[in-house]
């Protein structure tokens, strides 16, 4: 008795394609920086950030103990990231959004 030949199924032609994911850029509250100097540091470094969104962050950072100010792709996140710390504000680190 012979055996039905198998069929393998066919390949779909569709291509899933994953979006890479985002990252959160957090700053946590510290004892050692001042207001503007949050402020100013999230104005220099965070691309488009207005005066009025700093001040906003730098309130949810004190009263909230963090605040998320940026997200996006991983490279963008790691420079901005690195740049804040290097001003010396506390940050958490890096987290998939």
């Amino acid at each position: 008795m012979a055996a039905a030949p198998i069929e393998a199924p066919e390949k779909s032609g569709q291509v899933i394609r994953k979006p890479y994911p985002n990252y959160k850029v957090i700053v946590l509250n510290d004892d050692v920086n001042t207001f503007e100097h949050v402020h100013d540091c999230l104005v220099k470094y965070i691309p488009g950030m207005t005066s009025d969104l700093a001040w906003e962050l730098t309130n949810q950072v004190h009263y909230e103990g963090q605040a998320t100010v940026w997200v996006g792709p991983q490279e963008p996140a790691e420079l901005y990231h690195q740049q804040l710390s290097r001003a010396g504000l506390t940050m958490a680190p890096l987290e998939k959004a």
